[in-house]
């Protein structure tokens, strides 16, 4: 999504009542929840939740879920004016993911954009609805964007972010803050989204030291600044302090940028808002071409880089417009154990399911075998 535009209205309009000294001497954080240093995780678990037998071998997915949105055309993508949903149509789309999700039957899913009582999405706690639907009664969840308020067209209160369901208790589980992008003004950073990464460990029965972390990376930073590589190191911190300390963990979500050797870096035909604003610059990976080549090195990622190098089309993941189609992978699984095999679901017709009106990204899912190395 595009929260540039949500953002830069709203604060317009709350300088103007407030005025920038008043901000400087109460604060923000009646109004926004900055979570800005590490701390546990929400909780979640259904009603009468039952642990799962123990597996050897695991299905992991991961899905940035639109807040449930679908392939409706919201004002941020620049393709429509909607603001809100009503609820019949949260429910709707949100039907349409557990379909999806129950024909997958993960063990363990990762999910970004993430709505809990936002108006955008009729107020619905999806956190609860995909755990006591799912058949993955354990849940976490870290907030990324957690306002009181937002003016602009009415948006209202919105709290989204990461999180991850299980089919074993979640034993452990934190929310470590990632920084934010340098090149905003102070007052832009205030309101923005709180980026994070959701480590969590999961009480397997047969693995005493498994964990999972969830992430949805920043999205647009203007050139020359460097936020989301920094969050990228700090990912790849975490995780190899893991690996040093002999857990075994799988690790995805939306990382915001393309694979090594990728082709097209950028120029991608999705871009409506540059109609909108000509100044706009987005998704231009050409500096990003490697970013990721260390992860590939030290571990294993779900899809192998010559397996996507060689038919890299059919591993994409994200469009911004719904009348066009996957144009870029920006969607991840990494482990330091092993993966039996892997899928992009990016139109999955078996079954009658399809992924690509449900939103804009495609699942990721692969089996995963509880062996480090």
């Amino acid at each position: 999504m595009r929260p540039l535009r949500i953002i830069g209205t709203t604060l317009g309009i709350l300088a103007l009542l407030a005025g920038v000294g008043i901000l400087i001497l109460i604060g923000t954080d009646w109004w926004v929840h900055h979570h800005d240093r590490p701390e546990p995780a929400e909780r979640y678990a259904s009603p009468g939740a039952t642990p799962a037998p123990p597996q050897d071998t695991l299905t992991i997915m991961t899905w940035n879920i639109k807040f449930g949105g679908g392939r409706i055309d919201f004002f941020f993508d620049c393709y429509g004016d909607r603001v809100v949903m009503t609820e019949q149509e949260v429910i709707q789309n949100l039907a349409g993911l557990l379909r999806k999700i129950r024909q997958v039957k993960p063990d363990i899913l990762l999910i970004q954009e993430l709505d809990r009582f936002s108006k955008r999405s009729a107020y619905v706690d999806m956190l609860k609805y995909i755990a006591d639907s799912a058949g993955l009664p354990y849940a976490v969840y870290a907030s990324q964007w957690d306002v009181a308020y937002l003016p602009k067209e009415g948006l209202g209160p919105i709290n989204s972010g990461n999180a991850i369901f299980s089919r074993w208790p979640i034993d452990t589980a934190y929310r470590l803050p990632l920084p934010l992008v340098k090149s905003y003004p102070w007052w832009y950073r205030e309101f923005y989204l709180r980026r994070n990464l959701l480590v969590a460990r999961v009480g397997h029965p047969t693995l005493p030291n498994f964990w999972v972390i969830n992430t949805h990376l920043e999205a647009y930073v203007p050139y020359p600044d460097s936020t989301r590589y920094i969050q990228l190191q700090i990912l790849k911190q975490v995780l190899d302090s893991l690996s040093q300390v002999g857990a075994i963990w799988i690790a995805g979500g939306d990382l915001n940028t393309v694979p090594p050797g990728t082709k097209k870096l950028k120029d991608f035909d999705d871009n409506a808002c540059k109609e909108v604003d000509p100044t706009f610059v987005a998704d231009d990976y050409t500096r990003e071409a490697d970013w990721l080549l260390p992860f590939y090195q030290a571990y294993r990622e779900v899809i192998p880089l010559e397996v996507y190098q060689a038919r890299e089309e059919d591993f994409y993941s994200h469009t911004v417009n719904g009348r066009g189609w996957w144009n870029r992978r920006l969607d991840y699984l990494f482990t330091n154990g092993y993966w039996i095999d892997g899928l992009v679901h990016q139109d999955s017709t078996k079954g009658g399911m399809e992924t690509f009106p449900l939103s804009d990204h495609a699942p990721v899912v692969g089996r995963w075998v509880a062996t480090s190395g």
